[in-house]
């Protein structure tokens, strides 16, 4: 995992209000199935580095949202 892109996510989400951590950022194709990923699921996931994690801070690097 790019440990650069997961600092900048960690700071990015001390910074969001409250309410703005339930709002859906991207939605992942897994399995072939679209999972919305909120920015509090990706904290989650971010905080405990699963595999998951590397792809969300890979689309969020992709979407400039991080």
């Amino acid at each position: 995992m790019n440990e650069q892109n997961r600092e900048k996510f960690l700071r990015s989400f001390a910074n969001l209000p409250l309410n703005t951590r339930r709002e859906i950022i991207l939605v992942l194709q897994e399995n072939g199935l679209k999972q919305p990923i909120t920015w509090d699921v990706a904290y989650f996931e971010v905080k405990n580095n699963t595999e998951r994690s590397k792809k969300i801070l890979e689309k969020l690097e992709e979407l400039n949202l991080i």
